[in-house]
């Protein structure tokens, strides 16, 4: 069967997400993460869940060629966006769970930006960046805050759940920062610290963590 020319044109949602959300909204808050973990010349850093590679790529420009950027993600049509925008860099397909890292590969940096909560299974992916860190190493874990700490986030769940009941969204499902910090601390961090940022109506709760 031939699909109609208009269904063959249309734009995967890989690329619509890397044209139209990474840059007004995930790219910001990859530049504060990648503040907070203050990258050294020589770093090297890895992505856990880089989609097509914000963190990733702003990494490698702030490194230069004198570091080492690795992204990994499950999706294989992330990555083939994340592949054309930056050859250069180390792009992996695989499961938070069970990294696909080398033999004895360990990194300075490991940042996982709006990841973590939907993994289905979150202490092993915890342990698998903690596994990842270096001695020494620094994480960086940023999730959404609660969306009743986000007026707009709220009211439309509250007019949904109006219609069709009690709805649980997986992007909040760190919005409780005790939660975030014990996963942490039951993986192996210490000097686990956190910080919010209501910069707009799509705000959010970042947790960083020194190994």
């Amino acid at each position: 069967m031939t699909l109609p020319s208009y269904a063959m044109n249309q734009t995967s949602f890989p690329e619509m997400y890397e044209r139209w959300l990474v840059g007004p909204l995930f790219q910001p808050w990859a530049e504060l993460t990648l503040d907070e973990v203050r990258l050294s010349p020589g770093d090297s850093i890895l992505d856990i869940a880089c989609g097509t590679g914000i963190v990733a790529r702003m990494a490698r420009e702030r490194l230069g060629a004198g570091g080492s950027v690795v992204g990994i993600d499950i999706s294989p049509d992330m990555l083939a966006v994340a592949r054309t925008v930056a050859p250069d860099i180390d792009w992996r397909e695989g499961d938070a769970a069970a990294l696909p890292l080398r033999e004895g590969e360990r990194f300075d940096v490991v940042v996982c930006q709006q990841g973590l909560q939907f993994f289905p299974d979150k202490p092993a992916a915890a342990a698998q960046m903690r596994r990842a860190l270096g001695q020494g190493g620094r994480l960086a874990v940023a999730t959404w805050r609660s969306d009743e700490g986000n007026p707009f986030f709220r009211e439309l769940r509250r007019i949904a759940e109006s219609h069709v009941g009690a709805i649980v969204d997986q992007r909040y499902g760190f919005g409780d920062a005790a939660a975030l910090e014990a996963l942490l601390r039951d993986a192996g961090f210490r000097d686990v610290r956190q910080g919010r940022y209501p910069a707009s109506s799509a705000s959010r709760m970042a947790w960083f963590s020194c190994a």
